[in-house]
């Protein structure tokens, strides 16, 4: 609204002038005026620019008098400038931080979502937990009651070996005189014994129940590479897990209680510990202790590391033995097999904690091995060498050479 009063007033302004100038240059012309000595026409001239001169002038001080505006244009423009750049390079600093604060908030969102997952898995974790801690309270208050019913079923026995003595001391006191009776009361004290024996064998059959596995068997042995995030790993023995679950079904023809239970918090610390060594470890999932049919399978985790033992070709063991009447095939290659089972054991292979042994060997190699000492007389030399590249947690595979010494 401010530039069309400003055009009004330009317009109105110079045509007042432009009006006066026309006026006072007809007047000069008219009366033929002279100024510094000039002619009359050149007067007029005169009169004419100096008219047009105080239009833009007057016009131009008039607007800048009224106007801030064109005030600013005609004696601010520098500063103004200079305000501008400020002000510009104040943007592009608010419009970088602006993209600073939206990476900000992406990121924290970002670590939100990861704080709400790791939320969830604890809750997850605490969930199991709680389950677990409420399984292993039933199994306590069985484990109760089963003691309750063994104390008392020890406490008859006490009271029957009780009467037995009583019954015994008494028979002796009075012996010479009741033999008759003495060999009915045998009879009955013999009763008694296999009544005793009865109940032995049913404590013992409560106590230790129908195992099923032994303390320290292998359910299932695998490699778990390192240097891998924790999921990783964790995929890795929840796999290995799922091995042994198939080995006992297998063996179990499909037994519900068959699935194998690790504990978590152990599982926790074999992920860690794998995780931070960043090498190749041997994993294996072997039972807690004696287990009784229908009862959860509880395990244990064992960790070693996984170190090459053996190259493919390698020499294990050569020795040299003698043929004889008494030294049958079977004897020699027993021998054999166990001074390797032995080196093996020392070097790293890790042996079944049931059996000891560290290798496994075809029952067509071991016959073949048999009739060679079978067939050979005098001193022979067996050598043993690795089939295959063996390590901590691979069984050990033999080639047995059967070689006929000269008698010395």
């Amino acid at each position: 609204m401010e530039g069309i009063y400003l055009i009004l007033v330009m317009i109105v302004t110079g045509g007042a002038i432009a009006f006066i100038g026309d006026k006072l240059g007809t007047k000069i012309g008219k009366k033929r005026l002279s100024i510094f000595g000039l002619r009359p026409r050149h007067t007029s001239m005169i009169v004419t620019v100096v008219t047009g001169g105080l239009i833009t002038a007057l016009s131009i001080g008039f607007m800048a008098l009224i106007s801030q505006n064109v005030r600013t244009a005609l004696f601010g423009m520098d500063e103004l400038r200079a305000t501008m750049n400020s002000t510009l390079a104040e943007l592009d600093e608010a419009t970088e931080n602006l993209f600073k604060a939206q990476e900000e908030f992406e990121r924290a969102n970002a670590n939100l979502k990861e704080s709400k997952v790791e939320i969830a898995s604890l809750k997850t974790e605490q969930e199991e937990l709680r389950a677990e801690s409420d399984r292993l309270k039933e199994g306590n208050e069985r484990l109760e009651a089963t003691n309750s019913e063994l104390a008392a079923q020890n406490e008859n026995l006490s009271g029957t070996n009780a009467e037995l003595e009583a019954t015994n001391k008494k028979l002796g006191d009075s012996n010479s005189a009741l033999t008759a009776d003495n060999e009915k009361l045998a009879g009955d004290n013999k009763s008694l014994e296999e009544r005793n024996s009865r109940l032995r064998e049913g404590i013992i059959a409560i106590r230790e129940g129908d195992i099923t596995l032994r303390a320290g068997e292998v359910l299932a042995s695998g490699v778990i590479r390192g240097g891998r995030t924790a999921d990783e790993i964790s995929d890795d023995i929840n796999a290995l897990a799922e091995q042994a679950t198939q080995h006992l079904v297998e063996r179990f023809g499909g037994d519900e209680d068959t699935a194998v239970w690790i504990y978590q918090p152990e599982l926790h610390r074999v992920i860690d510990e794998i995780e931070s060594s960043g090498r190749d470890m041997v994993l294996r999932i072997s039972a807690a202790g004696n287990l009784v049919r229908g009862e959860p399978v509880r395990t244990r985790l064992e960790l070693y590391p996984n170190e090459l033992i053996f190259s493919a070709g390698e020499q294990i063991l050569s020795k040299t033995y003698e043929l004889g009447d008494e030294a049958q095939p079977e004897m020699i290659l027993q021998d054999f097999l166990t001074d390797i089972n032995h080196i093996a054991t020392e070097k790293g292979i890790l042996a079944d904690p049931l059996t000891g042994s560290v290798g496994r060997m075809e029952g067509t190699q071991l016959y073949e091995i048999v009739d060679a000492l079978m067939s050979a007389k005098g001193r022979v030399q067996l050598t043993a060498t690795a089939r295959d590249v063996t390590t901590s947690g691979s069984p050990l595979r033999l080639n047995i050479k059967v070689e006929q010494k000269a008698a010395t």
